[in-house]
């Protein structure tokens, strides 16, 4: 999958501590554009259709296994034809790398392919290296509105300026909670089902209060009140209350707003005097928590008065 955004090959290399096997080889101007990864069991088989060489290879025990097999000329003339393909890079985990004959090395710079090598296993580093790769390279967009754990719901909140939407922040972060940012939320979809909300650096951990100014959470309150990012699981819209609108008292249906295509549960919430959005927020957080865990309030309610309805009928018939 390539993304329109990039790596820097040597981001990824600071990131994952990768040992450079081809110090000859330069890694300036190199990215990474594609956030799936490659094991080419296939292609040292010589099998090179539908390859694709814009993905971050790995070489694990079990290619490295299957390469001893050839003579070392031989295992020459494979790793030339994919390094020929201009691989984006070739990772050896176990640090396999360490056992490459140098005409191997020599011929990767001949090349211009680069060549890593960790002592991480296979499984722990391919697991680690697509998580990371998935939310860098993830599509993304920017929403004004902030962003707060609620008893581990990534909660959203949103509306218009002046409904109070960093004071609601401040005073769950007072209860407990923990803010993930305020005022712009970077959103990164990095699975058909997972959306991740991060704060820009420029702002992270501030809240603007008007009158106030400008408070940093984790001097303030400790770091235990900030976490840098955390899944959208439900979004809260604020809105001034209108008598003339009707608004949902049941819950029996959860309203969902789409967000870079995936769509996330939404909550209404009526603005007017007196109502503590904080705590309403919180037991909105928990109410969804249990309905992700099987249980919904609104459905009992209507299971009861199902119930009492047939019982009342039963009893005049």
């Amino acid at each position: 999958m390539i993304s329109e955004y990039s790596i820097p090959l040597a981001q990824l290399s600071e990131k994952f501590h990768l040992k450079l096997l081809t110090p000859g080889v330069s890694l300036e101007g190199r990215e990474i554009s594609n956030a799936e990864i490659n094991r080419p069991a296939l292609q040292l088989a010589g099998y090179y259709a539908y390859f694709d060489p814009a993905r971050v290879q790995i070489i694990g025990k079990v290619e490295y296994s299957y390469l001893t097999t050839f003579s070392r000329e031989q295992r020459r003339r494979i790793y030339e034809r994919l390094f020929k393909t201009k691989i984006s890079c070739l990772i050896f985990c176990r640090n396999l790398g360490d056992e490459l004959e140098p005409g191997i090395i020599e011929t990767a710079e001949k090349c211009d392919t680069v060549l890593f090598g960790t002592d991480e296993t296979t499984i722990s580093f391919t697991v680690n290296l697509i998580q990371y790769l998935s939310q860098e390279l993830a599509p993304r967009t920017i929403i004004h509105g902030v962003m707060v754990d609620v008893f581990g719901e990534g909660v959203l909140i949103q509306g218009d300026s002046g409904l109070g939407k960093s004071e609601t922040a401040l005073e769950l972060v007072q209860r407990g909670h923990r803010l993930v940012a305020d005022d712009v939320v970077e959103i990164r979809r990095v699975s058909d089902k997972e959306l991740i909300a991060h704060g820009v650096e420029l702002l992270q951990n501030m809240i603007e209060l008007r009158g106030v100014g400008v408070v940093n959470i984790k001097e303030l309150y400790g770091v235990q009140s900030v976490r840098l990012s955390k899944s959208v699981d439900m979004v809260v819209r604020l809105e001034a209350w209108t008598p003339e609108k009707q608004y949902d008292r049941i819950g029996l249906e959860t309203a969902t707003t789409g967000i870079l295509g995936n769509d996330v549960a939404l909550y209404q919430l009526p603005i007017m005097a007196g109502r503590n959005v904080a705590m309403i927020i919180e037991t909105a957080a928990l109410n969804h928590r249990e309905k992700k865990m099987g249980y919904n309030a609104a459905e009992e309610l209507r299971d009861r008065v199902k119930e009492t309805i047939k019982k009342r009928k039963e009893q005049k018939s």
